[in-house]
């Protein structure tokens, strides 16, 4: 890690059209940080797995300026996996993330930059006057986030916005599973006083479709599950699995009761039981993937 240094990192999946906005906006930004602040900087791009030319234009970019870093995915793991892999690879003592679709604007970074310098661990953008339609992203986005907050404690108006900035001790700290960058940055353990919201402004795409859909609201409540026990989630991964099954257990046992003499409290009791085990389970479930992702990692890439 390196004083007067900041890291921009931005996952890129078959972005072709948006490359080469998004380097020369980000650029244009870190040029002016360097000049008004003093820092230098870097620009990591993750390219998750394109199959489109998004990766030859990066390479032609990193030929013309050194400031320019490629980390290259082995396939396309998902935005958990690239902004792990930027994070562990960062080398700032600040860092940035960005999406890579030309609808967030690093011209907010200097703002940002000026709150951690005043000691906030963690700056994140709230979006105003979303370019999304209303039913497919708003809508969904707006019930994930209150969800979010309410399990978490984390008073965040908008996680799903990637303009966001981080002392870099801060995002080191967990190897993110697939879907979890949702709780970005609750998952980190920051407290709220560490934390400041920015307004800032959405943008329509350039170019290209958004890769995410309305089902992302169903997979918020099912990961969420697990929040409250990542701090202990080896020990909860145990508990969760002989939990799952003592319920399972007890509905078996419950059963020939029921056939021989049915009645509501026994079919109420064996409904509660079965419920209980599908939910223990998928917290079960949840756990294990992310002690996985802990234990084994969620990237594997090469710096091009």
């Amino acid at each position: 890690m390196k004083d007067r240094l900041i890291s921009i990192v931005i996952p890129m999946h078959n972005e072709e059209g948006n490359v080469k906005l998004v380097y020369a906006e980000t650029k244009g930004v870190c040029e002016e940080i360097s000049r008004t602040k003093g820092y230098d900087y870097e620009i990591i791009f993750v390219n998750d797995g394109s199959t489109d030319n998004t990766l030859s234009l990066l390479k032609g970019i990193k030929a013309e300026d050194e400031k320019v870093r490629i980390l290259n995915m082995d396939r396309n793991r998902g935005e958990a996996s690239a902004l792990s892999a930027g994070f562990a690879n960062a080398k700032g003592q600040f860092i940035f993330t960005m999406d890579g679709d030309g609808q967030n604007d690093p011209k907010y970074f200097l703002e940002f930059l000026e709150y951690l310098e005043r000691g906030y661990k963690v700056v994140t953008g709230y979006r105003l006057k979303r370019k999304e339609p209303l039913i497919t992203r708003k809508i969904p986005s707006f019930v994930a986030n209150r969800i979010i907050a309410l399990v978490t404690g984390l008073k965040v108006r908008d996680n799903g916005c990637s303009l966001k900035g981080y002392v870099a001790e801060i995002p080191k700290r967990y190897q993110i599973p697939k879907g979890y960058q949702r709780f970005l940055p609750a998952l980190f353990g920051v407290k709220n006083e560490e934390v400041i919201e920015i307004p800032v402004l959405d943008r329509k795409r350039a170019w290209g479709k958004s890769h995410y859909g309305l089902k992302r609201t169903f997979e918020v409540i099912r990961d969420l599950l697990t929040f409250p026990f990542l701090k202990r989630a080896p020990f909860y991964e145990k508990f969760f699995k002989i939990w799952s099954f003592g319920h399972i257990l007890l509905a078996l046992f419950l059963l020939p009761f029921i056939v021989i003499k049915p009645n509501l409290l026994l079919f109420l009791l064996e409904g509660a039981l079965l419920l209980g085990f599908v939910i223990s389970r998928v917290i079960y479930k949840n756990l294990k993937r992310f002690n996985l992702a802990q234990r084994e990692g969620v990237f594997k890439v090469e710096e091009l």
